[in-house]
């Protein structure tokens, strides 16, 4: 199961929780996307794009955000979500999740995250900075991590 989430540099662990199910006896799809938004906050740390922020007022700001539900979970389980840069263009980049149940040891869903780079003091997106692409080249071509 761990090669499913070999080409993810950051990868986090979370169980799932009784109280994320539905009425339907399955996790709710809106916690997917705190999967997908937990594994993109790991990233950010990894990089300290939060620190940069701090520092500039240029950060990320999520632009748009899609899931592909693969197979349904349900409690009890484990997942390992996985967060990778599949492309970095002129003022935004692209974030890519895996979701992989534990009991089913497959892929539960996979999704996109478009974040555009934002200058919070101006009020408007702004050219990703070279020392954020450098960040994001470096994270991509390190070992797995896993955060807990």
């Amino acid at each position: 199961m761990s090669n499913l989430l070999d080409n993810y540099p950051i990868v986090v662990e979370f169980p799932i929780a009784w109280g994320e199910m539905d009425a339907m006896s399955h996790v709710n799809n809106i916690v997917y996307f705190r999967f997908f938004e937990s594994a993109r906050i790991a990233y950010f740390e990894k990089m300290d794009l939060m620190g940069y922020m701090t520092k500039t007022g240029i950060g990320p700001i999520l632009a748009t955000t899609s899931c592909k539900f693969k197979i349904p979970l349900s409690y009890p389980d484990k997942v390992l979500i996985g967060a990778k840069v599949v492309s970095i263009e002129e003022d935004r980049f692209v974030m890519h999740y895996l979701v992989v149940s534990t009991k089913h040891q497959k892929v539960a869903a996979e999704g996109d995250g478009v974040i555009v780079t934002f200058n919070y003091k101006e009020g408007k997106k702004v050219t990703v900075p070279e020392v954020v692409k450098q960040s994001i080249l470096n994270i991509e071509k390190s070992a797995p991590d896993t955060v807990k």
